[in-house]
């Protein structure tokens, strides 16, 4: 239980440092048999702690004294629709929220994001933390591995916490180049 924590401590503040979400936004979670360990309600990704870490059974059920992440829901839909699947990652990377705005699709830009990501949609607005935005999210991960969300950031997942979080931060560095591409584009006309 110390080693998932741990993973979950490590790739919150990774998230944090590079970038890829602030303040109070985005929470992680690892699966372990029918055990979700995902960040507490309220904590801060940079200064996550083995005491802000709750746990959750796929049922919903919360085993811990620590309430989860109000995204709890998205992160059990995902896992029930894909049991492969052992980590779920949904940061606030800034260029994912821009390009969310003007695109319906991350553009797979360069080989890396073709081969890891294939496709990426971007997903209507709904709420944080609602049955819908759960709902909508477990539904479109049954087809991918990254979704981006309008508006609210990115989602992904693995079949490690390390794997999902690298896809994230791949789904960023395309929003990135589009951006650049975007904005040179603009600058010319």
């Amino acid at each position: 239980m110390r080693n998932i924590k741990a993973k979950l401590i490590h790739y919150s503040k990774l998230a944090h440092r590079k970038g890829l979400t602030g303040s109070f936004g985005g929470n992680m979670s690892i699966r372990v048999g029918n055990y979700v360990f995902i960040k507490g309600t309220g904590s801060v990704m940079e200064e996550l702690t083995e005491s802000q870490i709750a746990v959750v059974k796929l049922d919903g059920k919360v085993v811990s004294s620590v309430r989860p992440s109000s995204e709890y829901r998205l992160h059990l839909g995902v896992y029930r629709n894909r049991p492969e699947v052992r980590a779920v990652v949904h940061l606030h990377p800034p260029y994912s929220i821009v390009l969310s705005i003007f695109e319906r699709e991350a553009p797979m830009i360069t080989p890396e994001a073709e081969l890891y990501l294939k496709k990426v949609p971007v997903l209507p607005f709904r709420p944080a933390g609602s049955v819908e935005l759960a709902q909508q999210v477990s539904e479109a991960m049954k087809g991918y591995d990254a979704v981006v969300l309008e508006r609210h950031g990115v989602v992904t997942v693995g079949r490690s916490l390390r794997e999902a979080f690298y896809k994230a931060e791949l789904v960023e560095e395309v929003a990135r180049l589009w951006y650049q591409k975007f904005i040179a584009s603009r600058e010319k006309n």
